[in-house]
């Protein structure tokens, strides 16, 4: 199982991931993948690579058994929804209408997910209250 969070930068996607990666989990996070890969391109092209080395890497880790979260912004909603085609993932859209310091790196193309997602509005709620929220879900 894949379990996907992605959404703005700054909305939590990350920290909540962190939480399940305390947990066993193998986590894959798109500052790291950019990390690994030297690839620090913004733009879509750019983007779209990343995204699908993070996809290629959580499918690996997945056939061989292992728990995988991925946190990434992934603006593409297709790119996305290709993954869920592949292999069981559970998406986890994250989202907040506070600035929390990454504006900079927002998405200005952002394609929230349509359908079969978890939605979790951080806005005004501490992280513990959203996990919990979260794994009530699962």
């Amino acid at each position: 199982m894949i379990y996907y969070f992605t959404g703005q930068p700054g909305s939590g996607k990350t920290t909540l991931a962190e939480l399940l990666y305390d947990d066993g989990y193998i986590h894959i996070d798109g500052d790291d993948i950019r990390e690994i890969f030297n690839n620090k391109d913004y733009s879509e092209e750019g983007r779209k690579l990343n995204i699908r080395r993070a996809h290629d890497i959580a499918q690996f880790m997945d056939a061989k058994g292992f728990p995988v979260i991925i946190s990434l912004v992934s603006p593409f909603r297709e790119l996305r929804n290709e993954l869920k085609t592949k292999t069981d993932v559970i998406e986890i859209y994250v989202h907040t209408t506070e600035n929390r310091g990454r504006e900079h790196y927002h998405v200005s193309t952002y394609e929230p997910p349509l359908e079969d997602f978890i939605d979790l509005d951080t806005t005004n709620e501490p992280v513990l209250e959203t996990w919990s929220r979260l794994i009530k879900q699962f």
